[in-house]
């Protein structure tokens, strides 16, 4: 049986990642920066096309989201209205009047604002 002799060389990682940059230490020797791939106008409307997509998925989840938000309170004020949901008013006046007395408290020592005064004075 013959012995099979395989030659290897050595790279050193040291010297041979010194002049590569970051994002290709990371991703690939094909990737780079895309001011290296494309030119100025290239960029442009890739950038442009990137930005309106992505403002037309915000338009579009930013309607969804608002839309559920207003619907579940929709759907509370009908739900207290036909009785489902009773409010304990005795309750939140009392957790009321208790929060307005601490920020009467804690402020005593530094003077509000006459718009915050006169808000937790309607309260």
């Amino acid at each position: 049986a013959g012995v099979k002799e395989d030659s290897f060389s050595v790279l050193d990682l040291a010297e041979y990642t010194k002049n590569r940059p970051w994002w290709r230490k990371v991703f690939a020797p094909s990737s780079g920066s895309s001011a290296e791939k494309y030119n100025v106008a290239t960029q442009l409307v890739i950038g442009g096309v990137t930005g309106w997509c992505t403002g037309f998925i915000f338009q579009k989840v930013g309607k969804l989201a608002a839309t559920a938000v207003g619907g579940g309170f929709f759907l509370l004020q009908i739900a207290n209205h036909t009785g489902y949901i009773k409010v304990d008013w005795k309750l939140v006046e009392r957790d009321v009047n208790k929060a307005k007395q601490q920020l009467k408290f804690h402020s005593s020592g530094n003077k509000m604002s006459p718009e915050v005064k006169s808000r937790v004075d309607e309260v």
